[in-house]
């Protein structure tokens, strides 16, 4: 009987190893995602490297216009070229949606673009990749930015610097940065306005030039530099507008690239601001968006030089932090879209802007009227924080006010500090740990004093309360590896219908020192980073 138990046990535990084994060769595998990629308008190819444990097939039926180096393989490794005829000059895109199928019947979507040729090429100089001065990773430099500022619509402006009454750009705007302790700008650009033959979007040389020397400015700073396409170019837009608002995009940035080719690493490209998406929940306008992303990675790599290891961001969009998290989450191998594909690993960052909550960040600005600046989908808060802050900015233990005149102007308790640090934990697990720099290129309160005339203890708290927000933001962001760039405040550039009536100088000393605890104690959180010294 006890022989007849161990044979049992033993042919048992046979069975167990013969059924693992079969389940582990049975086991569905095919390491390809759902994803998104594009031909070059004037042909080319791109690559799909994929294993799978099952035979698999392509179905090719009506592509015309593209042709794959295989359609059908075994298992194991493959790797399939796709190849898209040369010129489209067809006067739209074209898609094409690619179904591989597994017999294991698992199944992968892949969609293929191909812009239109609308505009003339003006990558008509690219010269050889130049690693010379562009070592670091996006991370490392990420690591380098203390804190950065906006020169906000300045270069933006219809009609140039100086046409929504600012000064134009200046070095001794840049010292003053600099020997405050902020080591990067951000430059808005706008190119509309700007070009020389509308039907072939050339940029005006002059213009080109200026852009040169206000980035100039800052590399003999040794500051790091961002500049972007600032306005929206049309991500709201189907069909043939769709596709001629991305070719401009890439006729801008290869012009835009290739002037600005032989910066070192200390200059940045930014490929749009804040997109304006139909539906914020709509996959379509999310695959619009990082097909502009994509044209603009494309573009500028195309050009060599140094922009083949310049560090490039990309936008999440309407530069939400919701809808980068909702959409972007890289952990997620079934997401669509995808972020774009960059031939050149570990130089990218990813944007986000940080205006909450709405009503204390957007309404509001001082515009010396003591009406406040309401909308049908809120009111101007005039308040904001719940926590003791900074010495440097006074004694408060909460920044809410008591007056019964003005209770209902604090912010609630779930859009403020609890709020903020929630949302850049968040970031901080699915991006910064992942490799992936985040870059918060603005955030800024609104002035809101003017609303309080006659009540300096209100009018006090107010303000305490801007340089609370502005300072606990940073050190938020910083301990979770963002990098914050203020759109505005703290340094003033005086001046009078755009012309200057003095030096840049530093107009807020409470917020800047404030900012500058903020920073080194999110740093001293984060475990890495440069502090203000």
């Amino acid at each position: 009987m006890g022989t007849a138990y161990k044979i049992a046990g033993i042919f048992m535990a046979l069975l167990a190893v013969v059924s693992c084994k079969k389940n582990n060769i049975n086991a569905p595998q095919l390491t390809l995602s759902n994803i998104t990629d594009t031909i070059p308008a004037g042909g080319g190819t791109v690559a799909l490297t994929f294993n799978s444990n099952a035979a698999w097939s392509i179905d090719t039926t009506g592509f015309g216009w593209l042709k794959l180096s295989q359609t059908s393989g075994g298992g194991g490794a493959a790797t399939i070229t796709l190849t898209g005829a040369a010129n489209n000059k067809l006067g739209a895109s074209r898609l094409l949606l690619l179904n591989l199928n597994a017999s294991n019947g698992q199944s992968r979507r892949i969609t293929v673009w191909q812009d239109v040729i609308i505009y003339p090429s003006y990558n008509t100089s690219a010269i050889a990749a130049d690693a010379t001065g562009m070592s670091s990773t996006a991370t490392q430099i990420a690591n380098n930015i203390t804190y950065g500022w906006n020169f906000y619509n300045t270069m933006e402006a219809p009609g140039g610097e100086t046409g929504w009454g600012n000064p134009p750009i200046t070095q001794q705007q840049f010292d003053l940065l600099k020997a405050n302790g902020v080591n990067a700008v951000r430059i808005p650009i706008r190119y509309d306005g700007h070009l020389i033959n509308i039907a072939t979007a050339q940029i005006d040389p002059v213009w080109l030039a200026r852009i040169h020397q206000v980035i100039q400015y800052g590399i003999n700073d040794g500051m790091y530099v961002t500049i972007n396409i600032h306005y929206d170019p049309g991500s709201t837009l189907t069909g043939a507008q769709q596709d001629s608002a991305n070719a401009k995009h890439k006729a801008l940035w290869e012009q835009v690239a290739t002037y600005m080719r032989d910066f070192d690493e200390h200059l940045m490209f930014a490929s749009l601001n804040e997109t304006s998406l139909n539906n914020s929940n709509d996959v379509t306008s999310m695959i619009t968006t990082m097909r502009y992303h994509q044209t603009f990675i494309n573009a500028v790599r195309g050009t060599g030089g140094k922009n083949v290891y310049r560090t490039l961001v990309i936008q999440s969009p309407s530069a939400s932090t919701d809808i980068l998290n909702q959409y972007l989450d890289p952990t997620n191998v079934y997401k669509t879209p995808k972020l774009p594909t960059d031939p050149t690993p570990h130089k990218m960052m990813l944007e986000f802007h940080y205006y909450s909550p709405s009503q204390y960040c957007i309404l509001g600005g001082n515009d010396n009227t003591a009406v406040p600046q309401d909308a049908s989908w809120g009111k101007e808060l005039y308040f904001w924080g719940s926590r003791k802050t900074y010495s440097v900015n006074g004694a408060y233990d909460t920044y809410h006010t008591t007056n019964p005149l003005f209770l209902d102007r604090n912010c609630t308790a779930n859009s403020e500090e609890n709020y903020a640090d929630s949302i850049f934990k968040t970031v901080k697990t699915r991006f910064a740990d992942k490799g992936i720099p985040l870059f918060m290129g603005e955030y800024a309160p609104s002035d809101h004093f003017a609303r309080l005339t006659g009540y300096p203890a209100d009018s006090l708290k107010s303000r305490a309360s801007e340089t609370h927000f502005t300072a606990y933001i940073a050190q938020q962001a910083k301990a979770n590896g963002v990098i914050p760039y203020l759109w505005a405040g703290i340094f003033n550039r005086p001046a009078n219908n755009g012309v200057p009536t003095g030096p840049a100088v530093v107009g807020d000393q409470v917020t800047l020192d404030s900012v500058k605890v903020g920073v080194n104690r999110g740093i001293a959180a984060y475990g890495s980073g440069t502090k203000f010294q």
